[in-house]
């Protein structure tokens, strides 16, 4: 078993020396069950050969970055937490003049389109301006054409009616043979971005953050860089809105946030 741990810490450091990602601080057993998922798939005998295929492999290297990823997502995933963010948070932001929102590792846009979708609903989508970030490129590029497969749009209809939708959820795409795809005017205040929360810093001033089972997937260190990040990132005010596994409760900026929703992780920073 120490052997094999060698191995993965050296594959991963073979990975930010040559290109730049770093998963060093990733939770051990998701990074395991990738890695050993890509290893089985490409008939390779050992993590050592990996190492040395993506070393020389760039192609294969992009593989295996797909599979590195957090790409686990759908529309008003987690309807309450959307709903609870529709009676409880969008009131306060109505405030605003003008909201800027962050969805800090935004996958594949399914939750990008989500937010867009319900602040639209509430009238605010005029005066926002969302920014998507994720550091996988070819995952932004699909979150930027906003085209789901057709036989998502039932789990999604019903994640959205239980999100409090006051329309009807067809509304917003167009379906065309297999696929659906998101209305334009949903895209016109959204700003794709390449973002990595490792390595990059702070983000602006916020007044909403999203970063929903991102954080399961790190260590405590690099939990700690994350959400000292995003308290930097927000304005004195600014909500922070992480997975139902996820919390701040341990971590260094924890006395900066007040949980201001019964039943969901939702933060905000103190004034």
């Amino acid at each position: 078993m120490e052997s094999e741990n060698i191995e993965i810490k050296l594959l991963l450091e073979a990975i930010y020396l040559k290109y730049g990602y770093d998963f060093r601080n990733y939770s051990m057993a998701s990074i395991k069950r990738r890695l050993f998922h890509r290893l089985l798939a490409s008939e390779l005998k050992s993590l050592s050969e990996m190492q040395n295929k993506l070393l020389y492999d760039t192609a294969f290297f992009e593989t295996m970055l797909l599979d590195l990823s957090i790409n686990v997502t759908e529309m008003f995933r987690d309807p309450l937490f959307y709903l609870a963010l529709r009676t409880k948070v969008i009131p306060i932001l109505e405030t605003y003049p003008f909201i800027k929102v962050w969805n800090a590792g935004c996958s594949s846009g399914e939750e990008v389109y989500s937010m867009a979708i319900l602040l639209k609903e509430e009238g605010l989508y005029q005066r926002t301006q969302i920014y998507a970030t994720d550091f996988n490129e070819v995952i932004l590029s699909k979150a930027k054409e906003g085209i789901f497969p057709i036989d998502c749009m039932k789990q999604y209809t019903s994640n959205y009616i239980k999100a409090g939708g006051k329309n009807s959820f067809s509304d917003y795409y167009t379906a065309k043979y297999d696929s659906a795809m998101i209305e334009r005017d949903l895209k016109t205040n959204v700003v794709f971005a390449d973002h990595n929360l490792v390595t990059d810093g702070v983000f602006g001033e916020m007044n909403l953050i999203m970063c929903r089972n991102v954080l399961i997937y790190f260590d405590k260190k690099l939990q700690n860089r994350a959400l000292n990040l995003f308290c930097e990132s927000l304005c004195h005010g600014g909500f922070l809105c992480l997975g139902s596994k996820e919390s701040i409760r341990f971590s260094e900026c924890a006395d900066n946030f007040e949980n201001v929703v019964e039943g969901q992780v939702i933060y905000r920073k103190k004034l």
